[in-house]
């Protein structure tokens, strides 16, 4: 079974070749970033790919994005979503294109040999693979206002966004650096299901929620 590996952290990458090849897997190419996996996917069509949620150079979505794309132009290559935390959001995303061949775990699971590899041949013979805790969480979806992902800060950074302050000005109230208000605020956008867009749209829209929330 031929594997292509995308992931930005060069120590998991690493444990993921050896891993895999002492399972009996070949990887064909080992990738850290989302450029890099569609042209390996275009280059070699591997049974499957596993994929990093969050690569460069945002860490936001790119590897969902990159997978979504790699679904349209191969369907045959099954998936693998590896996510440090539960994105529901991800998951409902890929899914929704296709439920065959789709798999998505969190980071702790590849400790877990026998349950990774597990998960990784069901997913390339076309069968699902989904975290128990990423069920739940799809489960509690459609229950739940948005807002309520939001963590306390990021609840402060999108109310001082709604104040219409920019990234430095929220930095500078909150004491913070504006790389840690950037990430905030990709968060938020993540986890407001808003979509990749240009310019100040999502900040825009972000707000909207708020306000609609507040009232």
């Amino acid at each position: 079974m031929r594997i292509v590996i995308a992931e930005d952290s060069v120590l998991l990458r690493a444990g993921l070749i050896k891993l895999l090849e002492t399972s009996g897997f070949e990887v064909a190419a080992a990738v850290g970033e989302a450029e890099g996996l569609l042209a390996a996917v275009r280059e070699h069509r591997p049974d499957a790919a596993i994929v990093d949620v969050r690569m460069p150079p945002g860490f936001t979505d790119e590897g969902v994005r990159a997978a979504l794309v790699m679904r349209r132009e191969a369907p045959e290559v099954a998936v693998l979503l590896l996510s440090q935390y539960v994105e529901e959001r991800y998951a409902a995303d890929l899914l929704s294109t296709s439920t065959s061949g789709i798999g998505y775990l969190l980071k702790d699971r590849v400790a877990d040999v026998s349950v990774f590899l597990d998960a990784l041949r069901r997913v390339a013979a076309g069968g699902t693979a989904l975290d128990p805790e990423v069920v739940s969480q799809l489960l509690l979806r459609r229950h739940r206002d948005p807002l309520d992902r939001l963590t306390p800060r990021e609840k402060e950074v999108l109310a001082l966004m709604a104040e219409g302050r920019s990234n430095a000005g929220i930095a500078g109230a909150l004491v913070v650096s504006e790389s840690a208000v950037a990430k905030h605020i990709n968060n938020i956008f993540a986890k407001l299901d808003l979509p990749h867009a240009e310019g100040d749209h999502r900040r825009v829209l972000a707000v909207l929620r708020f306000l609609d929330g507040e009232t």
